[in-house]
């Protein structure tokens, strides 16, 4: 296409853009009017895609970052033909697949995006992904706002991407100058962009962002780089084209105030059908559907002996990667503590060091499972609420991801409460469509580590750092969403709700408990969600009175999750929480579960006071 032809496409995406936000009443034109040359350059000229075969392996991945700009994104699908007219003025419209912010909803999104700065930290997934997974020749291209280059999981993407020496990868920051509220921290000053992404190693171009043959030159440029990744830096001015918002404050976030005076003042509507570059010719990968369910070789330990959950995880994780070839492991530098380690010696091909940068981790993830990957990703339980967002929004992009949090607790004991995970389980169960599960001993754990596997959605997995006794056959069966029923009699007054460390509590004080006349039910509910209804509806029924413990804070965690399962009318039991309430110091695990009232002596002084008064009632 002529640079001429170029100009014209880019007038249309603008009056595209605007026609879709004037038919919705809201949405972002002029975010979209900024970008407009950049993307018809990009879509004409150097996008290499099959809209047909959206999967096909080869395809560019094209990331908007600034999501806000959705019109753009629908306007280029128009040109590319992938949609029609009519389908473009539902934008927003209840039941439209185009959504304020874009979604997976339409084939041709890999991700949700629109929470600012996480295209490019995804956009690393999938370059990785290209270039040391499956080897194929495809480019990331990330189309990024200036505003949200503030972010710091920018920042962590950008070191990153260097540090992997990411020549497949391009970010191109629309530096438009405003942003919601005003002017942005750097304005148009492009070089201040430049020297902090050239001193982590990037390869920077500085750009007029309405100049055509520059746009090309750079994207050319772009392309042809070799062993690191390039920032086209693009001066752009918002609602370009129309004098009434073009550069001007308050004019964000909103449809134009006279959306025909625009059209006509960009030329009028245009019809101009791009021809995208079909993707080169790649080998056809393997079919990774055949390895779902695909029987490892599972670790196994004896009953009665003890180990530490964590490091069934990562005996069971290596065992998974040596039966399918999809599975990929990612850690945040603490892979000798959760034990992620055993898959690197086994699988280095397919293993990731993210570093100490949680949000890299979960949005790298995120970037290989929209290839086709397995991803398992673990750090500290504690440290991956820095990630929350970035866990949010894989919901939103119906991704696939396993998460593994280890040292989860009070029982990690002397390192205090800084390293403690206490708000995890509340974290994950509050993710749409998630599964949140919490073994308690080693079988348990690589069994369910299996089934992870081949799950759908946000998957998390809690671990822990002491030993614990393995109180389940090798062969046991853990369905999701399930529990079992680990101790249960004709005469049980009450039933103990645990997982994880607790159930070992819960145990023994069973056994105090018995010792008094005073015979309980033990519930080991190693999936929190989803939470096995009737098992527990069947113990309210048979005791009269739930107590459940756990190693967390109170709030959405086990008791709650316990709660919830007679939410929908059926008769509420006596119920009894016993939580980490108070601030945790350094001390044993111990002195830790005593302290924070969740040992065995603890529990069945608890159970005695319930019972004590359903008696006196």
């Amino acid at each position: 296409m002529r640079y001429e032809d170029l100009c014209e496409l880019g007038q249309q995406l603008r009056v595209d853009a605007v026609r879709a936000a004037d038919a919705a009443g809201s949405g972002h034109p002029t975010s979209s009017m900024s970008a407009a040359d950049l993307a018809a350059v990009l879509i004409a000229r150097h996008l290499r895609y099959d809209f047909d075969d959206p999967s096909h392996p080869a395809n560019d991945r094209l990331i908007l970052s600034k999501g806000h700009a959705s019109p753009l994104l629908y306007a280029m699908y128009k040109a590319a033909g992938a949609i029609d007219d009519e389908e473009l003025l539902t934008f927003r419209q209840l039941g439209s697949r185009l959504e304020g912010h874009p979604t997976p909803r339409l084939p041709w999104v890999d991700v949700a995006t629109g929470s600012l700065g996480q295209g490019l930290p995804i956009g690393v997934g999938m370059a990785l992904a290209g270039a040391r997974l499956a080897e194929v020749p495809y480019r990331v291209w990330v189309l990024s706002g200036d505003s949200e280059m503030a972010e710091g999981s920018v920042w962590e993407a950008v070191e990153h991407a260097a540090y992997e020496q990411l020549g497949n990868l391009t970010l191109v920051i629309d530096v438009n100058r405003l942003g919601q509220r005003g002017p942005t921290r750097h304005g148009h000053d492009l070089d201040a962009y430049a020297r902090r992404l050239r001193a982590f190693g990037w390869h920077t171009i500085e750009i007029d962002g309405h100049d055509i043959p520059a746009i090309d030159k750079a994207f050319a440029e772009a392309a042809a780089a070799d062993g690191r990744p390039t920032a086209v830096i693009a001066a752009t001015f918002k609602g370009r084209g129309v004098a009434a918002v073009e550069d001007q404050e308050g004019k964000h976030g909103k449809p134009l105030p006279d959306a025909d005076a625009a059209i006509e003042e960009l030329g009028g509507p245009r019809f101009i059908r791009v021809e995208v570059a079909p993707p080169p010719d790649a080998p056809t990968p393997p079919d990774r559907s055949a390895r779902a369910g695909a029987a490892a070789a599972l670790p196994r330990f004896d009953p009665g002996s003890d180990e530490a959950t964590r490091t069934a995880y990562g005996r069971a994780l290596a065992a998974l990667g040596s039966a399918r070839d999809d599975v990929v492991a990612l850690d945040a530098e603490v892979s000798d503590s959760t034990r992620t380690e055993y898959f690197k010696k086994e699988h280095p091909e397919r293993y990731f060091e993210c570093y100490i940068a949680e949000q890299q981790l979960i949005a790298a993830a995120v970037g290989m499972q929209a290839r086709g990957w397995v991803p398992f990703a673990s750090s500290f339980a504690a440290f991956l609420t820095r990630a929350h967002d970035f866990l949010r929004m894989a919901s939103a992009s119906r991704a696939g991801i396993n998460v593994i949090g280890s040292h989860a607790g009070v029982t990690i004991g002397q390192d205090g409460p800084s390293q403690m995970g206490l708000e995890d389980l509340a974290m994950f169960r509050a993710i749409h469509g998630s599964t949140v599960l919490y073994p308690c001993d080693a079988n348990q754990t690589a069994r369910l580590v299996a089934a992870m596997a081949d799950l759908e959605g946000v998957r998390y997995l809690r671990t822990t750092r002491s030993e614990t006794p393995v109180v389940y056959g090798s062969d046991e069966e853990f369905p999701i969403g399930g529990s079992k029923v680990l101790r249960r009699g004709d005469d049980d007054r009450a039933t103990i709700v645990a997982a994880g460390t607790t159930v070992h509590e819960a145990l023994r004080a069973a056994e105090v408990l018995a010792a008094d006349g005073i015979d309980v039910r033990v519930i080991d509910l190693y999936s929190v969600k989803p939470v096995d209804v009737d098992t527990l509806n069947d113990a309210a029924g048979a005791t009269g009175c739930l107590l459940t413990v756990e190693d967390h804070h109170p709030e959405g965690g086990i008791g709650d999750a316990v709660a919830d399962a007679f939410a929908d009318g059926r008769p509420m039991p006596r119920l009894v929480r016993l939580a980490v309430r108070n601030m945790p110091a350094s001390a044993t695990p111990e002195q830790q579960a005593q302290a924070s009232g969740i040992d065995a002596e603890s529990i069945a002084a608890a159970v005695k006071l319930l019972v004590e008064r359903v008696v006196v009632r």
